[in-house]
């Protein structure tokens, strides 16, 4: 008998027990935050309710929004770049993501390379709004108006950066008239600056925008989609506003820290993408004027990318800065 059987016979003799694989925690095993890079009542506030809230229900874990407003979604990104990268803390963004890194000169986290993609679970066009009393009742009449008050009319957004802004940038590329851009904490302060006649005009998403619409306390003139809006089949493109090639939209997707380990950000993507597939979702996201998405990590990766590119070539014409 040679040492090795000898071993294993004392072993079985003294009855120690095997030593059992070590088991890796399921995952979630506690509540998530959701970072949301501006304040409730807006159109992230919004989209990330709406996806935390399924998210809740298919992980058996609450999905906690938190409200991290400021500096174009700039501080909640840097707070997620900066988490733990173990899928307990995400980032639900919109397009300034994109943005910013052509808008500040400096940036204390790198979009792509801090970040893993999860998921784009929806898109959604930008309006042309207006208080009651501007004298314009469509884009081509809003654009005349603009022409003979160079420099004199201002437009709010949810901030420095934002589609909304650089959608304001965009419209003064095209017409050749200056306008003044005045950023606020969110789209429910942009549009409450707006109801109440502070600003002249301004960019917003639908779900951001409705509230004060029914009411008649701001008025659309325009859509910024390709086409009309199923939500407002009256409401004009800015393209049949007179301005070719008008399109800009913001999206919503969430991403985690970069590192975060692969099997839970496919874990994560396949949450969301079960989500966009219902039909009482997409149902949610349409009432808002959303259209759903449901793709890869790998397609989201791509569209940051190209979003990136994009908007860098709008700020550098514009020279936009942050406020």
């Amino acid at each position: 008998m040679n040492y090795r059987e000898l071993a294993l016979l004392i072993f079985l003799a003294l009855g120690l027990p095997a030593r059992a694989p070590a088991q890796t925690p399921k995952y979630p095993a506690k509540p998530i935050r959701m970072a949301v890079g501006y304040a409730p009542g807006g159109g992230s506030d919004i989209m990330g309710r709406l996806i935390a809230q399924q998210m809740t229900e298919a992980l058996g874990q609450q999905v906690v929004v938190e409200n991290r407003a400021g500096a174009a979604q700039n501080i909640a990104a840097e707070f997620v770049a900066k988490s733990a990268a173990d899928g307990y803390t995400v980032f639900l963004s919109s397009a300034a993501l994109g943005i910013n890194v052509s808008l500040y000169p400096k940036l204390n986290y790198d979009p792509v390379k801090d970040f893993v993609p999860v998921a784009v679970f929806a898109t959604s066009p930008n309006l042309l709004l207006v208080h009651p009393s501007f004298p314009a009742k469509n884009a081509r009449e809003f654009i005349a108006v603009a022409k003979k008050n160079p420099g004199k009319l201002n437009f709010s957004s949810s901030g420095s950066g934002s589609s909304q802004h650089l959608s304001g940038e965009m419209l003064k590329i095209q017409i050749g008239v200056d306008m003044t851009h005045i950023p606020y904490k969110g789209s429910a302060p942009s549009m409450t600056a707006l109801a109440s006649g502070e600003v002249d005009f301004s960019f917003n998403n639908i779900p951001s925008a409705q509230p004060l619409m029914l009411p008649g306390r701001v008025r659309a003139l325009a859509i910024t989609s390709e086409k009309r809006s199923a939500l407002l089949p009256d409401l004009p493109t800015m393209i049949e506003g007179g301005l070719p090639g008008f399109v800009t939209q913001t999206w919503y997707g969430v991403l985690v820290p970069a590192g975060t380990p692969a099997d839970i950000v496919n874990a994560l993507n396949a949450v969301i993408v079960k989500a966009v597939q219902k039909e009482e979702f997409r149902a949610r996201l349409a009432q808002t004027g959303a259209d759903p998405i449901a793709e890869t990590p790998d397609y989201f990766r791509r569209l940051l990318r190209d979003e990136i590119e994009r908007w860098g070539r709008v700020v550098k014409t514009s020279k936009a800065k942050p406020e």
